[in-house]
């Protein structure tokens, strides 16, 4: 792979190519591509999605959107950083007009989407829709799609969906939101169709991030950007843009250190435990004496999630650099934090998080909600929107219907089509608008 094709800033409909000489400096397009996630309905209803925990009554705790936003300003950091080691390296992009901000930029932009296709009610909210196929009312579905397909569903991904949302044509919009090809593949961590599943141990094959639907679109994507195929026997797959791997080593610092401070605001990790596992992790950089003279839990627990979020992006950094030429050859499997020398430090705090946030009583509840409600509508939506198309629409179904999007778009006369797009508009409600409609059609 190569820098100047995985920086490229064509966007979905071009016919002539985009060089950044031409660009306009006061906004440029890999900003554009900010701009248009934030503005985007889907990027707002993540404020009222779940990130781990359910949204307090006594205490902040992170939605999707307060995630997404953190995320986006560390991948700002670590592209910025990296762009400007870049720049030194490779003289000929500072010829073309590439700068050091452009990697901030287009880092930002796929961190701020990561999450946009996430259903509601957290990580559950993904697993009850494949398990909604898988051993609910959907298997009728099974014989009439192809195995693609079906795994598409009963694994259903919030990557893939992300994807979709970010590129899909719509009556009126085509290309979806068209972001610039760049920022579209440091979005893909998963560059790779749904099957085989984990045909190795290469982290970009650990999931999948393209519905058989995008195919075709990914197809053009991936050879605009000169990604490597790595798919055999006719299967999609390729390794990763190499800016993945720092919107990744985003989301992971943040979550890890993030979630871990939700925890202990709530009360879920006892302070005293948790703010020790914090300082090991900070060890090299913490000044006792400024920390001690901090008086409260909150600007203790700030003091030292400041100094781990900059432990970790220092370390994302040097691994990322020190790697470079591997990762551009397709030869570096790993995430950047599975190989830092905080790893253990990190596996710890993940595993009280586990123990004591992610299997807590609020997040347990939360999560048999969310099955409830996104079975039940799933049902109801697939029942009348079937009905429609075989003319068998009741009433009821009519009702049903006009609480959804127009189902018009032509690809709908084939089943696949018609099932996903409505995982997709289920996964793209928000908790609360989910519940509110679960209500409504229960009486």
């Amino acid at each position: 792979m190569n820098w100047e094709q995985l920086l490229s800033l064509k966007r979905f409909g071009d016919t002539e190519k985009r060089n950044r000489k031409d660009q306009d400096e006061t906004r440029l397009g890999f900003e554009v591509d900010y701009d248009r996630i934030i503005f985007s309905d889907s990027f707002r209803s993540l404020q009222d999605k779940t990130q781990v925990v359910p949204l307090s009554k006594t205490d902040f705790v992170h939605t999707r959107l307060t995630h997404s936003l953190e995320v986006s300003v560390v991948a700002r950091s670590l592209g910025r950083i990296v762009g400007e080691q870049l720049l030194k390296k490779y003289p000929n992009l500072v010829e073309k007009g590439y700068k050091m901000n452009d990697f901030g930029a287009i880092v930002a932009s796929a961190a701020l989407a990561h999450d946009i296709g996430n259903p509601p009610f957290g990580h559950s909210g993904e697993k009850a829709i494949g398990e909604y196929f898988k051993f609910g009312n959907g298997q009728k579905f099974k014989s009439q799609l192809t195995n693609k397909q079906w795994q598409d569903l009963i694994d259903f991904e919030g990557n893939a969906n992300g994807f979709k949302i970010l590129t899909e044509n719509r009556d009126g919009v085509l290309g979806g939101l068209r972001l610039s090809y760049a920022t579209l593949g440091a979005f893909m961590k998963y560059p790779k169709e749904s099957l085989p599943k984990k045909p190795t141990n290469d982290i970009a094959d650990k999931k999948f991030g393209i519905f058989q639907s995008e195919i075709p679109f990914f197809n053009d994507l991936v050879k605009e950007l000169g990604l490597i195929k790595s798919g055999k026997n006719g299967n999609i797959a390729f390794k990763r843009h190499p800016l993945a791997f720092l919107v990744e080593a985003a989301d992971d610092i943040c979550y890890t250190i993030i979630d871990f401070e939700d925890g202990i605001n709530l009360g879920l990790i006892d302070e005293d435990f948790a703010l020790e596992y914090l300082i090991k992790l900070v060890k090299d950089t913490i000044n006792t004496e400024k920390y001690y003279h901090l008086t409260n839990t909150k600007d203790r627990l700030s003091y030292l999630r400041a100094l781990a979020i900059g432990t970790l992006i220092n370390e994302a950094l040097n691994i990322f650099l020190e790697n470079e030429t591997d990762i551009l050859k397709g030869n570096y499997p790993y995430a950047l934090l599975d190989k830092c020398k905080y790893e253990a430090q990190i596996n710890d705090i993940i595993k009280i998080s586990v123990e004591k946030i992610y299997k807590s009583r609020q997040v347990v509840e939360k999560e048999i909600v969310g099955f409830s409600v996104i079975s039940n509508l799933l049902d109801v939506f697939l029942t009348a929107i079937n009905n429609k198309f075989y003319d068998k629409e009741s009433n009821y179904d009519k009702l049903i219907l006009s609480l959804l999007p127009d189902f018009s778009n032509k690809n709908h006369n084939q089943l696949y089509n018609r099932v996903l797009t409505t995982c997709n508009i289920v996964a793209s409600l928000s908790d609360g608008f989910a519940l509110q409609l679960y209500h409504k059609i229960k009486g």
